[in-house]
Formats: C-alpha cells, sequence, structure tokens
C-alpha cells in the first residue's frame, strides 16, 4: 500500500504563513504529479496546486502569487508554501499523489487524511 500523511497545517492570522508538507511511504517505483487540494465547509473540494513529475506548477488563479508548490523526489515529499493567507483560505488541505508501485502495473491515486488550517481576521 501507498500512504500520503500530511502535516503543518494549524492556526495563523491573516497575513501570516504556513508551510505544509506531504510525505509518501509504502512501496513506491515512480511518483507523477502530486497535488494539493482544499474543502472549505460545506464547499467542494478544489485543487489548489499541481506539480509534475518534471516540476512543473499549475495554480487556482485564487493562490496565484501567495502559495509556492515544490517537491523533494528523494523524500517522495510534495510541500506547500502558503504566504499571505486571508480568512478564506481556511479549509481542510488534502494532498493527492499519482503513484506507480510495481512496473507492471499503472499508476493510481492516492490521498492524505488531510490538515487543518485556520485563518484568523
Amino acid at each position: 500500500q501507498v500512504q500520503l500523511v500530511e502535516s503543518g497545517g494549524g492556526l495563523v492570522q491573516a497575513g501570516g504563513s504556513l508551510r505544509l508538507s506531504c510525505v509518501a511511504s509504502g512501496r513506491i517505483i515512480s511518483i507523477n504529479a502530486m497535488n494539493w487540494h482544499r474543502q472549505a465547509p460545506g464547499k467542494q473540494r478544489e485543487l489548489v496546486a499541481a506539480i509534475t513529475g518534471g516540476g512543473s506548477t499549475n495554480y487556482a488563479d485564487s493562490v496565484k502569487g501567495r502559495f509556492t508548490i515544490s517537491r523533494d523526489n528523494a523524500k517522495n515529499t510534495v510541500y506547500l508554501q502558503m504566504n499571505s493567507l486571508k480568512p478564506e483560505d481556511t479549509a481542510v488541505y488534502y494532498c493527492n499523489a499519482n503513484v506507480k508501485r510495481a512496473l507492471w502495473e499503472r499508476a493510481n491515486d492516492y490521498w492524505g487524511q488531510g490538515t487543518q488550517v485556520t485563518v484568523s481576521s
């Protein structure tokens, strides 16, 4: 199996920063895209930031210029640096990764359990 564990969430004042981490472990041959999603109360889960295996990135318009996604392939880890946080960024943040577990298997998507980010005004 593959496990994804997020960390780094918490309570921060508006204008502050947080850095989320997500570590993938288990039987892993390679990891393709790694992404951060978020879900606020009463809203649908949305894609916040994505990074390909080659390092190309993409962001939701609402976080462009404030959030930065990065990855450390040697550590099977993806990060989300969040600056200039706003109360509307309050949500549970989830990471997911497209992981290949064996050469003869196709890659599948795995999800972490989420970490709460709360931004106070």
